[in-house]
């Protein structure tokens, strides 16, 4: 079994691939490519740069030129729910693109037309390892449910309550969603994991460059233990 294993930026990334035994790497369509070993497993650690055409390009690779059973895709996320606060993690049970609208034609907001879904469902196998590996870590607070994706960073107190009202997501961000339909439509298992940074639906902020290591290091703790169960 191969795994493989998303973040968009760099520093989410960068604890786990320290860890990684390199045994290939390459690089395609300007993303570096770590195959080797990780906690006994078999991986592909990649970051895909931000935004969904990036992370679905990435997930393309992995599907087509690596083969990979399963993908797991961590990193940062603004939260939604009023009870989510900066260094919670979401573990997504399923995903939509709240910037996919083609209500012009009679669809829901953030229906991709003519596809037979309408949300991403995580691999519940991956969602319940995910959720356990969260549990086994005392000082971590967490949550499942939706999260939404789109090509926008959100700041808005009031984009952030239109996303609760219209799609009930407890977090969002910009990647995941397209990394989930991706997976749909190779029938790769996936789960997709964040770190809150921040929640404007609750007024609680963390400043950036001291939330990234707590967040990449509550991520690398996740990925061991799921590694480990898996």
């Amino acid at each position: 079994m191969t795994i493989g294993i998303i973040a968009a930026m760099a520093e989410e990334l960068e604890l786990l691939l320290k860890d990684l035994t390199i045994e290939e790497k390459k690089e395609k369509a300007n993303m570096t490519f770590h195959k080797g070993k990780l906690y006994g497993k078999n991986v592909v650690g990649v970051v895909c740069g931000i935004g969904k055409v990036n992370s679905a390009i990435c997930t393309q690779i992995l599907a087509s030129e690596y083969r990979v059973d399963k993908i797991i895709n961590v990193g940062v996320a603004g939260g939604i729910g009023k009870e989510i606060y900066p260094g919670d993690i979401v573990v997504a049970e399923n995903l939509v693109q709240h910037d996919m609208d083609t209500t012009a034609f009679g669809d829901k907001v953030g229906q991709i037309p003519r596809l037979d879904t309408f949300d991403f469902k995580c691999d519940k196998e991956m969602v319940s390892i995910a959720k356990s590996a969260c549990e086994k870590i005392p000082e971590l607070n967490s949550f499942t449910g939706r999260i939404a994706s789109g090509d926008q960073f959100i700041a808005n107190i009031e984009k952030i309550r239109w996303l609760d009202q219209e799609f009930g997501a407890i977090s969002c961000e910009m990647e995941g969603a397209s990394i989930a339909q991706v997976c749909y439509l190779n029938s790769i298992p996936f789960v997709v994991i964040r770190s809150i940074s921040d929640n404007a639906n609750n007024g609680a902020h963390m400043d950036y460059e001291n939330f990234v290591p707590i967040a990449v290091k509550n991520s690398t703790k996740i990925i061991k233990q799921m590694l480990e169960m898996m």
